[in-house]
């Protein structure tokens, strides 16, 4: 069932609203938020709730919990991102970045083979398959194939995709959370179609990633595949 704003869980209004706040520059790098007690109190929720939203902040890179401190903003990563589970949106700025979709999004079989294994649950339902090529100050920076589970998605293939975050989409409308995941990466040179989509020669050396999400959704996963042009973004990630 698809989720609007005022029928999420207090912990996730909390946490949208704090995450807005910081990506609108109302708290920068080194600002301090309220304290527990303090947001607590503001918005009448009890201290778990407040602590469950925190802690999703610092899972997403957002925050950082200093005993004696309380919560500091931190530094939102730069560059390309796209080895960091904040994605690239945060890490590029809403403001820089567009997207074109090559292919919407449709229900159809998985590819045979598959970069990684898939389950039995996974097989039977099929994916929404979505092509995407991303820029960022109108050059493009990476194409991506996107495949997510056919599982509970109600009116998925019906949504628009430009300019928007897939991950922000899945998050506030089906509060499906990244949390982690696994990814394989190797440099290739660049064929007709990615050189193509990329603005680059046939040839020229490109990242290619493939990328398996973790998620809050028991055995639901995300996969992606990803070709890259790092000549002018650095590739960041966090360790």
């Amino acid at each position: 069932m698809t989720l609007t704003l005022h029928k999420l869980p207090h912990y996730r209004k909390l946490y949208e609203m704090l995450r807005k706040q910081i990506l609108d520059g109302v708290y920068t790098e080194g600002d301090i938020l309220p304290s527990e007690n303090e947001l607590c109190a503001i918005h009448k929720l009890t201290r778990p709730t407040v602590r469950h939203a925190l802690d999703t902040l610092v899972n997403e890179g957002f925050i950082r919990k200093h005993q004696g401190k309380g919560s500091i903003v931190h530094k939102l990563p730069k560059g390309i991102g796209i080895l960091s589970i904040a994605g690239t949106t945060t890490a590029l700025g809403e403001r820089n970045q567009r997207s074109e979709i090559i292919v919407r999004p449709i229900v159809k079989a998985w590819d045979e083979p598959f970069m990684f294994k898939l389950s039995d649950t996974e097989i039977d339902s099929g994916c929404v398959y979505m092509e995407r090529i991303r820029f960022f100050n109108d050059s493009p920076i990476f194409y991506d194939i996107n495949y997510i589970p056919n599982i509970n998605l109600p009116r998925f293939t019906s949504r628009s995709f430009e300019n928007r975050s897939l991950f922000d989409i899945l998050r506030k409308t089906y509060q499906i959370e990244i949390k982690g995941g696994e990814q394989k990466i190797r440099a290739i040179e660049a064929f007709d179609a990615i050189a193509s989509y990329l603005s680059v020669k046939p040839g020229h050396p490109v990242l290619h990633l493939e990328r398996k999400f973790d998620t809050n959704r028991q055995g639901f996963y995300i996969y992606s595949s990803i070709y890259c042009n790092t000549e002018e973004q650095a590739v960041y990630g966090l360790f």
